[in-house]
């Protein structure tokens, strides 16, 4: 199948780590532009020289988003190495407390709904008018099973994703007449460093293997994805790449769910 991804250009915010580098390079290998965005320097560099490893251009830019000066520099200076914007992966999200509600401060809210909402509504309202002018774009906003299937635990993350999930829909129906198709891709449970290392402190903890305590997590947090076993980052950015390319062009406002069933509802 040919994506026709060659020569395309994306931003990847929060692509230095975990899914986001995984998706920069999944972009990368189809002959994609790629920009990836993070608040460190240090893993922005090491990311840069993994991803430029499998091929196309990448360009490795420091930003906070919750900066408007940041944002604004990071699509300037997109959109001078690469003149366009074609594909926008809203990744970037935080959660800065893993608490339950009483023990959470509205400042605490008010943190994590800067970078996963309003982080991604900056970047995605600084790209738009190139998308426009181009007639085309492709805009995938990286959400989580917690938006429909939340837990009791970290409220604030669960309804910032929620938030996300229905501004990707709203989005959909504004720009599809531009040529601009946006869609959402809910991961869960997928093995990245954040899980990897809480799975390990698990294990040590029990004094069990990491695999038993994988097993233990997802009976006792996630008996619903039925494969029975961690995603890989790798099958979330297969499934970005494929919304990102020119064979998704008649799909637009959905919730794309990579999450071994883990959401138990149709």
């Amino acid at each position: 199948m040919n994506l026709q991804l060659k020569n395309k250009t994306a931003i990847v915010t929060g692509g230095s780590k975990g899914i986001g580098k995984a998706i920069a390079k999944a972009l990368a290998a189809e002959g994609a532009n790629v920009v990836i965005c993070g608040r460190g320097l240090e893993a922005l560099s090491e990311a840069r020289n993994e991803i430029e490893q499998v091929g196309g251009k990448v360009i490795a830019v420091q930003a906070d988003l919750s900066n408007q000066e940041d944002v604004e520099r990071l699509v300037s200076e997109t959109v001078y190495c690469f003149k366009t914007i074609d594909i926008l992966v809203n990744n970037a999200g935080v959660v800065n407390r893993f608490d339950d509600f009483e023990s959470l401060e509205i400042e605490d809210w008010q943190k994590l709904f800067e970078v996963n909402i309003f982080g991604a509504v900056r970047v995605t309202k600084a790209v738009i008018p190139y998308m426009k002018k181009a007639e085309y774009g492709r805009i995938i906003n990286i959400s989580s099973e917690c938006a429909e299937q939340p837990d009791a635990f970290i409220p604030h993350y669960n309804a910032s994703k929620a938030a996300l999930n229905n501004f990707s829909k709203s989005l959909s129906k504004a720009y599809a007449a531009n040529g601009i198709l946006v869609n959402t891709v809910s991961p869960a449970f997928i093995m990245t460093p954040l899980l990897e290392n809480l799975l390990n402190d698990s294990a040590a903890e029990q004094n069990i293997s990491f695999d038993e305590a994988v097993q233990a997590f997802l009976k006792e947090n996630r008996p619903h994805v039925e494969v029975k076993r961690p995603g890989r980052v790798e099958e979330v950015a297969s499934a970005v790449v494929y919304l990102a390319s020119s064979q998704s062009s008649f799909i637009n406002g959905v919730n794309l769910r990579v999450d071994g069933g883990s959401v138990a509802s149709v």
